[in-house]
């Protein structure tokens, strides 16, 4: 053996063994921590989206519920139509309502649609911008 390259001592080998266990302990919790930070955020992020997907199908039922009486009035204010000028004039009037209706409707569900998506992504924004932290 060279003067370099002592052989350690068993005190040695077992201060630097239990200071690699240690190292690697606390690695394996911030892992750990981490793996159960992401499980938590997926899952804000999994019952905030299925709320907005409920209210974005509860919204859906409400035009379709909406525009099917539309059309049920609709086609009983054409029985009593007596004349071609009076039945254009009625379909003219119930396509111009429909339209805007529907116009009206479209915006909404976008507008839910996207505030569903901000708050979807918000818990994994926030976790990010938390990890990012305190790794700087």
């Amino acid at each position: 053996m060279t003067a370099n390259h002592k052989p350690k001592s068993s005190d040695q080998i077992r201060d630097l063994t239990e200071a690699g266990a240690e190292q690697t302990k606390e690695f394996l919790q911030k892992v750990g921590n981490a793996t159960t930070q992401a499980a938590s955020t997926m899952q804000n992020c999994c019952s905030t989206a299925l709320k907005g997907i409920q209210a974005y199908n509860k919204k859906l039922v409400e035009f379709t519920h909406e525009n099917t009486q539309s059309h049920f009035d609709f086609v009983q204010q054409l029985a009593a139509v007596k004349t071609p000028s009076e039945f254009f004039e009625m379909s003219a009037g119930h396509t111009k309502r429909q339209l805007e209706a529907f116009a009206q409707q479209t915006k909404e569900l976008a507008t839910l649609a996207q505030r569903v998506a901000v708050a979807t992504a918000e818990p994994v924004k926030e976790g990010l911008t938390t990890k990012y932290d305190e790794a700087a």
